[in-house]
């Protein structure tokens, strides 16, 4: 059961860019109605489980809030460089590395040599396939220019490495404090929305986009609950490490549905790398049935 909820996030998350690429709008728009949409979710979740909140949970949860602005900002900016289908597995495959290796490490989640070899190893195979699904062709460039967009590689993996900073954050400092998921997704969305205003107040309108990404907020709380949920029975590495698994969702939807150009060799890594990221999320459902 732990594993089936560790999942819902690969689904919700997955989607994420998805939806926020129909929906329309910049990334500071994107960002600002997904903080709306996060907390009005979290309200919810408040005024039906009543959980109990102390000033521990309020300050954590803030703090975790402000570096997830941080993260999903940079997040949206790499994807509008670099391309939904390449940005956000690349972003993946960073934030994998970062919260593994702090759940292994700083948590000691895996307490046996078996744990450091299998864990590793999925690691691995969850990096190479979110490598193999950015790819790009070096032939490329001689397959017709019609429906490639002109992308910035270099500015969109500045964004990435604060994004992946922001990210990791988010969920180790949730991870150490060891507090209850349902108490403290409010506090956190408040700090989410806080950054968003301080960070847009002047450089966006409060026009139908950042209405509209409301929805892709709500996806968001619904991943973000569940992630923190399974954070506390199967530990930070797998629960992390599963929930980014929607690369697969993100990746091929943002060929098929947002119709980002891909060329046969393009495709190829794309396929291999969605296989290695099945089996490397198999591989840790594997670990935690062993543990």
């Amino acid at each position: 059961m732990a594993i089936l909820v560790a999942l819902i996030p690969m689904f919700a998350w997955g989607s994420i860019g998805l939806v926020s690429g129909k929906l329309g709008g910049d990334a500071n728009q994107q960002t600002l109605g997904m903080t709306m949409g996060a907390f009005i979710f979290s309200l919810g979740i408040f005024f039906v489980m009543r959980p109990t909140i102390d000033m521990m949970t309020i300050i954590v949860g803030f703090i975790s809030g402000l570096f997830w602005f941080v993260g999903q900002n940079g997040q949206f900016h790499a994807m509008k460089a670099m391309g939904v289908s390449v940005g956000l597995p690349l972003s993946t495959g960073m934030q994998l590395m970062l919260n593994t290796i702090a759940g292994a490490i700083f948590f000691h989640e895996w307490q046996h040599g078996r744990d450091f070899v299998l864990g590793f190893l999925a690691l691995a195979l969850l990096v190479a396939g979110a490598y193999l699904t950015s790819r790009k062709d070096p032939d490329g460039k001689s397959e017709p220019e019609a429906g490639r967009k002109m992308y910035d590689f270099g500015k969109g993996f500045r964004f990435l490495f604060v994004s992946t900073i922001g990210y990791g954050l988010y969920t180790i400092i949730i991870t150490w404090a060891g507090l209850d998921p349902l108490a403290i997704i409010l506090p956190q969305s408040i700090g989410m929305l806080t950054g968003a205003l301080c960070f847009s107040a002047k450089k966006v309108a409060f026009d139908k986009y950042v209405w509209r990404n409301i929805t892709s907020g709500l996806l968001w709380g619904i991943g973000n609950i569940c992630m923190l949920l399974s954070i506390q029975t199967v530990g930070l590495a797998v629960g992390f490490s599963l929930s980014q698994m929607g690369i697969i969702i993100s990746t091929l939807g943002g060929i098929f549905l947002l119709g980002e150009h891909k060329t046969k060799k393009e495709m190829f890594y794309v396929i291999i790398g969605c296989l290695l990221v099945i089996f490397g999320g198999i591989l840790l459902g594997y670990m935690k049935a062993l543990a």
